[in-house]
């Protein structure tokens, strides 16, 4: 029987192709500007690791003087000194641990054709890898050993292999770098997660991607500047060695915990370490340890801001408004059908038959809207993406979306049926007969 009411009312929208297409247009305005606008938070709100967010953890204490200090205020940033990035790395809490920096300079390729360009990147010890499931096209992450000694080797990524190598497997070879050269001991296959969690302080949530890393410990060796966020809040001393012994901030340290129980474990230990620290005289604002996993993290650093949800729910009042008119037209169409209701009814039709016959008529219109609808979506999410780099990244549609966008045009349908069909339902048959 359904299939019957669906074929009956692909019919009946031929009937009135007018007035059929308004509803189709109407409620596809609605739903490609409900759509766009939550697609894009919905990306931008994303777990990058759902299956071990919990785990990955990072912790921020305040490193911040007394002075110009209002007690309860946040801190004056959230990443931290080489020093304490040093002691908690040394620490050996949880499965893996790393700490995070910018790095930039020019690259001498080795052909001919290509001129020195700028390349930005990330320093970080080897457990970056790991933690956050870089995948590898070719080789691998360089090794402890390099680690430790601060070895001069690096990992590229596959778009900036490509740039200088074609597809050639480029492991073993050498890229001069910041005027160093660097062994390439690995080439990343394709990894862009969204919203860039690992270094939001440093390079954005939504800005560009890390070309390739090398060791914190080269970076450190070659002394090479943080390209990032660095506070200080006091002035140090000349040269490297006094910034790195300086009370600045500039370094991202993460944990990934052997399973989310762990965590207060961890925490008891950052508590030790912080009070340690303040009996060698650091730490003077005696601030309480945080300790923040995944999504805690990007909801603290506010990667999804009040302007998107609002933006979300100013989309979803025009769906709304798309609606109360879907509405009208509805109720305009189904009442010029009341003699045709009436004859249905006298021939044996229930009300719960003229119910589902135009109910389903309404999820045909729904269906359609929805896939002009889903048209649309793509075309705002293209001019949106053209806009800049950082909505390219995000304007985008996931089979989640694509989904959502159907599921929410037949939805609304149906919805913006139930009081039109049901007015038609109310149609007395001998009123209507004895008028014909």
């Amino acid at each position: 029987m359904f299939t019957y009411y669906l074929k009956l009312g692909a019919r009946n929208l031929r009937r009135n192709p007018a007035l059929t297409a308004l509803m189709v247009l109407t409620l596809a305005i609605g739903v490609a500007a409900s759509v766009a606008t939550l697609t894009i938070l919905h990306v931008m709100s994303g777990d990058p690791l759902p299956h071990k967010s919990s785990r990955l953890v990072v912790p921020a204490f305040d490193v911040g003087t007394l002075d110009r200090w209002t007690p309860g205020t946040p801190a004056d940033d959230d990443q931290h000194t080489y020093r304490d990035a040093m002691n908690l790395l040394a620490g050996g809490q949880g499965e893996r641990r790393t700490a995070l920096m910018g790095v930039a300079g020019p690259l001498q390729p080795e052909r001919r054709d290509l001129p020195p360009f700028d390349v930005d990147g990330g320093g970080a010890t080897r457990d970056v890898f790991a933690m956050f499931e870089i995948p590898f096209r070719f080789g691998q992450a360089w090794s402890a050993a390099d680690d430790k000694a601060g070895a001069d080797v690096i990992v590229l990524t596959r778009k900036l292999s490509e740039k200088l190598y074609g597809d050639a497997n480029p492991v073993g070879r050498r890229v001069r770098f910041s005027g160093f050269d660097f062994v390439i001991t690995g080439v990343m296959e394709h990894w862009d997660p969204v919203p860039r969690f690992y270094r939001v302080l440093g390079m954005g949530a939504f800005d560009r991607e890390d070309e390739f890393f090398l060791p914190l410990a080269s970076a450190v060796r070659h002394e090479l500047r943080n390209n990032g966020s660095t506070w200080c809040n006091k002035p140090f001393g000349a040269g490297y060695q006094a910034f790195l012994d300086s009370e600045c901030t500039w370094l991202q340290v993460w944990f990934e915990l052997p399973s989310a129980a762990d965590r207060p474990a961890l925490q008891d230990w950052l508590n030790g370490y912080t009070a340690e620290q303040r009996r060698l005289g650091r730490l003077p604002r005696k601030a309480p340890v945080y300790l923040y996993d995944l999504p805690e993290w990007l909801v603290h650093l506010k990667v999804v801001g009040n302007d998107n949800r609002l933006s979300a729910w100013l989309a979803l009042g025009f769906l709304a408004l798309c609606l109360v008119n879907t509405i009208g037209l509805l109720l305009a169409k189904f009442s010029v059908r009341a003699s045709e209701v009436g004859v249905r009814r006298a021939l044996g039709a229930t009300r719960g038959d003229i119910f589902r016959q135009f109910l389903t008529e309404s999820a045909v219109i729904g269906l359609a809207g929805g896939v002009l609808g889903l048209l649309l979506a793509f075309g705002a999410l293209a001019l949106i993406s053209l806009q800049s780099k950082e909505l390219a990244l995000v304007a985008h549609m996931d089979w989640l979306m694509l989904a959502a966008t159907f599921a929410m045009a037949v939805g609304a349908a149906v919805l913006a049926g139930l009081l039109p069909t049901w007015r038609a339902c109310q149609v007395t048959p001998a009123l209507q007969l004895k008028s014909q």
